[in-house]
């Protein structure tokens, strides 16, 4: 079984790094006109977030993400309603002076999402803070941690279950829960070799539960994006945009991977910069209507470069220049 802080350090820190020039660096910090479409998971930057969080967001603004997207309760602060030791309504602040939106963040589910638990506290208290933000989802980023290697088709049915329960909770608040994917969801159980991926889609009710559609893992997990359009029109309201090295495309679900654990499948991983990847990112933009996509964010995982900020620089460029208004 692996823990969440070793999942961390495996698929979001690797060898770096190549050296980038003094007027690279100066770049961040020139502003830019910002475009509305065009979003950023912070998780992608929560190194520099951690050591200083209001020069950060005001760097992600320059560059011109016109939205970001939270994760909250991975770190110290666990519990506190805090980010980066910003209050929510600081952290609000802190946005809107930048003249950044935030429609969606990630959140922490795990009892709710366990068979036996079920709590509903946790899930209350995150969604309180997801409307203080003004935020429109509220997105669990993973399943329960301490099941990732021994994940069954029952647990999938259960979260299917919760998730409806959650939607119907979250619609009350003018909040619409939805899920994002990695790799454990699209190994296959039992003689009809179902995924829990396919739990989750079809059992979960399109008006309560929506998906947040990681492109990097489900295409390593070998799931076309444009085939899970096709297959669950409407039902893919966000998207991670994060590309996938050429060095390392091989698919990492199937049989002979799908029992091993998750530790030794993420050595086989590695992140790029969108447009520099092994994703055709051209294709899967054009079929943004029938996934139902109302945003999308920039997402690494594991950035290589020494700059941070660089790395994110180029993936909105490419985004930019070559994706959207196309």
């Amino acid at each position: 079984m692996v823990s969440r802080r070793k999942f961390i350090k495996q698929s979001g820190l690797a060898v770096a790094s190549a050296m980038v020039s003094s007027q690279v660096l100066a770049a961040c910090g020139n502003k830019r006109p910002q475009e509305a479409e065009i979003g950023l998971q912070l998780y992608t930057m929560r190194d520099e977030l951690a050591k200083d969080a209001k020069q950060t967001i005001m760097k992600i603004a320059n560059i011109g993400y016109g939205h970001v997207e939270t994760f909250y309760d991975y770190g110290t602060e666990k519990g506190s309603g805090k980010y980066w030791g910003l209050s929510t309504e600081e952290l609000k602040n802190v946005l809107a002076d930048n003249n950044l939106q935030t429609y969606s963040g990630h959140y922490q589910l795990n009892n709710f999402l366990t068979m036996g638990k079920g709590q509903e506290d946790e899930l209350k208290a995150q969604a309180d803070i997801a409307v203080k933000l003004g935020q429109r989802y509220l997105i669990v980023p993973v399943p329960p941690f301490n099941l990732i290697d021994k994940l069954t088709l029952e647990d999938f049915k259960f979260m299917a279950e919760q998730l409806n329960k959650g939607g119907e909770y979250c619609k009350s608040l003018g909040l619409k829960i939805g899920y994002h994917n990695h790799f454990w969801e699209f190994r296959s159980y039992g003689p009809d070799k179902r995924t829990g991926y396919d739990v989750l889609v079809s059992e979960t009710q399109p008006d309560l539960v929506a998906f947040e559609l990681d492109m990097f893992w489900a295409i390593k997990s070998g799931a076309h994006p444009i085939e899970l359009f096709a297959k669950y029109p409407k039902r893919f309201e966000m998207w991670h945009v994060k590309d996938i090295d050429k060095s390392k495309p091989d698919v990492i679900v199937g049989e002979g991977k799908d029992s091993l654990p998750s530790m030794d499948i993420l050595k086989d991983i590695k992140f790029a910069e969108v447009g520099t990847g092994a994703v055709d990112y051209k294709a899967i933009f054009k079929k943004s209507e029938e996934a139902g996509l109302k945003h999308f964010f920039v997402e690494q995982d594991g950035i290589y470069m020494e700059n941070h900020f660089e790395s994110i620089r180029l993936s909105f460029n490419y985004i930019k220049d070559n994706l959207i208004g196309k």
